[in-house]
């Protein structure tokens, strides 16, 4: 039975980081990592509709070949994904309104903050910012010397927004305990003692278990 529009958003961004695992393989062979990122996200969507839980599979195992298909069709098809002109629209208009609210508001918008603002699903939004690419403009401008050039943008949201949602991926495979940990210490700022108090132990223990998290977090996202 398929996942209706909010859960299917939400587990899709729950597993990007095994677009990232997956993306990772093939760096250094000739296609950007964009572009195979963008390749990944593309099976990840396939994954999803196509995965049937009755089965008894775990997700990631029915997962990883339909998103290594997809980037390896990528090279195939000589280096290029494949993209409606109604999903770059879409991008388009999800940079513009990410630029915007960050204007306004002062603070990186949410992927459902973006679709609320949009009009849109949030999982259209988080398919159109897996598939863009850097905008570039379809009027050609005149430099002062007559030249004619494009205006490209130099920077993409993708990257960041892909970031900060592998990273809610690897936060929520934590044990609650940890979880916490990481919230005092990095986003309340807490010192590791005032942690400690916290979760009623010691700043020794406090700093040894941070190596090890800090660590397994980081290996998490480089696989």
């Amino acid at each position: 039975m398929p996942l209706a529009v909010e859960p299917r958003a939400a587990f899709i961004e729950a597993n990007l980081g095994l677009v990232h695992a997956c993306a990772g393989r093939f760096r250094g062979r000739g296609i950007e990592y964009d572009d195979l990122y963008a390749a990944g996200c593309m099976g990840l969507v396939k994954a999803v509709d196509g995965f049937d839980p009755g089965r008894g599979l775990r997700f990631s195992t029915y997962a990883v070949p339909v998103i290594l298909g997809e980037i390896k069709k990528l090279f195939r098809d000589g280096g290029t994904v494949k993209v409606s002109r109604s999903l770059k629209e879409l991008g388009l208009k999800v940079t513009a309104a990410r630029e915007r609210w960050m204007k306004e508001k002062g603070a990186e918008p949410t992927v459902s903050q973006l679709a609320g603002a949009l009009g849109v699903s949030p999982e259209q939004v988080a398919e159109a910012i897996s598939a863009s690419m850097p905008a570039l403009s379809l009027t050609p401008v005149s430099d002062e010397n007559g030249d004619r050039e494009f205006d490209i943008p130099t920077e993409s949201c993708e990257e960041k927004v892909s970031d900060l949602l592998s990273l809610r991926a690897v936060l929520s495979s934590l044990p609650e305990e940890d979880r916490l940990l990481i919230h005092l210490r990095f986003f309340k700022n807490k010192t590791q003692s005032e942690t400690a108090r916290v979760l009623h132990t010691t700043q020794v223990q406090i700093s040894r278990r941070e190596r090890k998290l800090l660590a397994r977090m980081r290996q998490m996202l480089l696989e």
